[in-house]
């Protein structure tokens, strides 16, 4: 593991403040454990290259996307089509062998670690209680919930996931990563606010609830189950990293670091409803799932972020954009993507410092939709 008395935590974002030089270096200011390059690296195919479009629609009118890629300091962008490289750039800090911070992107990795623990039969049901695998969390507010309702961010616990606000919850949450913090003790103090599958209330103690889930399955830590059955058959090219905390435990909620094309990677695989060069690496049923609602309090514009709606549904840790094309997309703030449009065989990673982001609740600033939007001019290019 590194070591560093000055990690980066949640008290330093937010701010204003230019984070594109920390969210390429993190691996070294911070308590990390690692994944190996995989020992036969997959290389994607090399396609004819496109130009990007020059605008997309924003709010009826035109908007223009090198504007959109320079006002949220992307790093890096990525677009897949049918498995072959047909763009990529990268700037500021960012590069084809840079590790970038995932923030949430990481929930998704998460998400098909729990369907692969049920393909393998160490978890038997996601209608089990998770406390019947993450006994640290007996007394708490996941005491006795579904495995399925804190995949769907329904576990009913007080959250607020306001970025803005440092007295919330998402601040304790991260202050567990000072030196002496410890992610399992926080979890431990939850406290249950509403019926669990009521409300989907963006909640990213869920994740690390799902973290717990899967050390307490598969007896093995977050990073070493991950190395064995996503990094390694997925051909990760290059060493990805967990942030961890003094105890070594991972930050499942966002503290991923991977490069832009092993990001693109996890969106290919679900783009092939789990499949990989032939092999079922998550079951196709759960990728189904994952990247679907099945309520109308996951539907678009039905669940709250810090306590506001938020325009996208929700499924197994995977958001949901309104429409017909069956889109979905890992996403993390700061402007981080694994967006996929299966309709069109595309899969986008955008990694990204977006300076204004959670500033506000508006999307002026968080570019959450605006980037969407951007995507699916992109992807309009194929048809």
């Amino acid at each position: 593991m590194t070591e560093t008395t000055q990690p980066v935590g949640i008290g330093r974002l937010f701010n204003g403040e230019r984070q594109f030089e920390n969210f390429a270096r993190l691996q070294f200011r911070n308590r990390v454990t690692r994944m190996p390059a995989a020992a036969q690296p997959y290389q994607f195919a090399e396609g004819p290259r496109i130009d990007l479009p020059e605008s997309f629609q924003l709010n009826g009118a035109e908007a223009s996307l090198a504007a959109l890629l320079a006002d949220t300091d992307t790093s890096a962008l990525v677009i897949l089509k049918d498995g072959a490289v047909r763009f990529e750039q990268y700037w500021l800090t960012g590069g084809r062998d840079v590790q970038w911070l995932s923030m949430s992107v990481a929930k998704s990795f998460v998400s098909a670690l729990v369907g692969i623990a049920v393909a393998e039969g160490l978890i038997d049901s996601l209608d089990d209680p998770i406390t019947r695998y993450a006994s640290d969390l007996a007394g708490s507010a996941y005491e006795g919930v579904s495995i399925r309702n804190v995949l769907r961010m329904s576990s009913g616990a007080r959250w607020n996931e306001d970025y803005a606000d440092p007295q919330s919850e998402i601040y304790g949450l991260g202050a567990a990563l000072a030196p002496g913090g410890s992610y399992d003790a926080f979890m431990r103090t939850m406290i249950r606010e509403t019926e669990p599958g009521s409300v989907c209330q963006y909640n990213s103690a869920d994740t690390q609830a799902l973290g717990m889930l899967v050390r307490g399955a598969t007896g093995r830590s977050l990073t070493d189950y991950m190395r064995e059955k996503l990094s390694g058959p997925l051909g990760m090219e290059s060493e990805g990293f967990w942030i961890a905390d003094s105890q070594g435990v991972e930050m499942a909620f966002a503290g991923l670091l991977m490069t832009a094309r092993d990001f693109a990677k996890l969106g290919e695989l679900y783009r092939n409803g789990g499949v990989w060069e032939g092999r079922q690496l998550v079951p196709a049923d759960y990728v189904a799932a994952s990247v679907a609602y099945d309520s109308p309090e996951r539907a678009p514009g039905m669940p709250l972020v810090g306590g506001h709606p938020f325009p996208l549904g929700y499924g197994y840790q995977w958001w949901l954009p309104e429409g017909d094309r069956g889109e979905f997309s890992a996403i993390g703030v700061y402007n981080q993507y694994v967006y996929v449009d299966p309709s069109r065989g595309i899969v986008i990673v955008k990694l990204s410092a977006n300076p204004r982001y959670g500033l506000s609740h508006d999307d002026a600033d968080n570019k959450d939709l605006e980037n969407i939007l951007a995507f699916r001019a992109v992807c309009q290019q194929f048809d």
